[in-house]
């Protein structure tokens, strides 16, 4: 005789796994249409007549509206708890990416840059809530690290269909409308998603039982440890542009390189992803590890060592986005993790526009500058996390004896 209860887990479950893998496979296509798209945007401005600094300020700004909206959509999610609408509605920005194959002037391929990036606002605190309540019984560190491991697939496919598109045509506008097809795959997955699922809060029965993050005194140090954490990673583009600027491989080698990091990051995130699930947020120490071997190694005039750094670099990636959005379903109630999402996604873009900045001034110093910074600022994401863990141990105490801090 089966046991009833056991048999609503086990479905349960199979609806979590069901649904983890339709929207790791949606953020797979559309990773594949905004990377593929992204891998060329400053060529194709160019292209078009704009110069140098209006492609740095085009996709600074492009970056940091995407991340700093981030907060008033997770909020509303938070509020309406409409997951499924602000999600598709996010996706469905991705459409600008085949207008682009008719933007003749790039202030209009600037318009349609920079709302891709407002999509990516307002999807990300929606989807990541609806992951946080199908990751309740598979586990939090393994749920999110499959998605991100699908997510960063289509970040490497989505570079070669531009690769194969140029050397096909020659030119961009084929390349964008063919990422049309991708686009229209996001569609009929994320209405699989819903319908299989329209309501993933049930996934969670309990709605969330720890709230070390929903009150400030237990976020305060959790936003630090992010902001600090981060403000040390250095990007990609900075990478790149000393691998060129100092001759160090030739131009058609460097997409390698950024391929190869990829296709680390989709490794370490799901062998991270698992380690959460054993060890918890002690994962996050990794974070200062890996953002001190990377610039250690990334700016180095030796290609075997260079590489090494951009594996590092992608390892840091995987690490990063898998168990930072692990940790916020771990540690918030349900009612309150889409605004917790959007205020520290806005927290994380804001740390990478300052550290990406400071990074960039620092490279016309010296390298050695840049390595002082990140050593300083990773040193201090340590301390910020020794205080994350203490103040997580004092709200465990007070819950224990029912004297919670508002």
């Amino acid at each position: 005789m089966s046991d009833p209860s056991r048999d609503t887990r086990q479905k349960v479950r199979d609806l979590s796994i069901r649904l983890i893998l339709l929207l790791g496979t949606a953020s797979l296509l559309g990773s594949l249409v905004s990377n593929g798209a992204r891998s060329v945007t400053g060529p194709y401005i160019l292209l078009l007549g704009g110069s140098a600094a209006v492609v740095g300020l085009i996709a600074g700004a492009g970056e940091f509206i995407g991340y700093a909206l981030r907060s008033a959509t997770g909020a509303y999610v938070g509020q309406s708890h409409r997951y499924w609408k602000v999600a598709m509605t996010g996706y469905g920005l991705l459409a600008a990416i085949p207008l682009l194959a008719v933007a003749g002037r790039w202030e209009a391929a600037a318009v349609l840059i920079i709302a891709e990036r407002i999509g990516k606002a307002v999807r990300t605190p929606a989807r990541d809530t609806i992951l946080s309540h199908a990751t309740t019984t598979v586990g939090r560190g393994w749920g999110f690290g499959v998605h991100k491991a699908l997510d960063q697939v289509g970040a490497v496919i989505g570079p070669l269909v531009m690769v194969a598109a140029l050397a096909l045509t020659g030119g961009y506008a084929t390349g964008f409308l063919l990422l049309g097809i991708p686009l229209a795959g996001v569609a009929m997955v994320l209405f699989l998603a819903r319908s299989t699922v329209p309501r993933p809060s049930r996934l969670e029965a309990n709605g969330g039982t720890r709230e070390n993050m929903d009150n400030i005194r237990g976020f305060l140090p959790y936003a630090a440890f992010i902001f600090l954490g981060m403000a040390g990673f250095v990007n990609f583009p900075l990478i790149s542009f000393h691998l060129k600027a100092q001759s160090i491989i030739p131009d058609a080698v460097i997409p390698l390189y950024y391929a190869s990091a990829m296709i680390v990051s989709v490794v370490v995130a799901l062998v991270f992803g698992r380690a959460f699930d054993r060890i918890g947020t002690h994962v996050l120490l990794t974070i200062p590890v890996f953002s001190t071997v990377t610039i250690l190694l990334a700016f180095s005039l030796d290609p075997g060592v260079a590489i090494a750094g951009s594996l590092a670099w992608g390892a840091g990636i995987g690490i990063f986005e898998t168990s930072l959005r692990a940790s916020i379903a771990e540690s918030t109630t349900a009612a309150r993790r889409g605004q917790i999402y959007g205020t520290v996604s806005a927290v994380f873009g804001t740390a990478w526009f300052v550290g990406s900045a400071v990074m960039g001034v620092l490279y016309d110093v010296s390298i050695g500058h840049i390595v002082a910074y990140v050593v300083v600022v990773e040193a201090a994401a340590v301390a910020a996390y020794l205080w994350m863990y203490r103040s997580r141990i004092v709200v465990r105490l007070q819950e224990g004896v029912g004297d919670l801090i508002p």
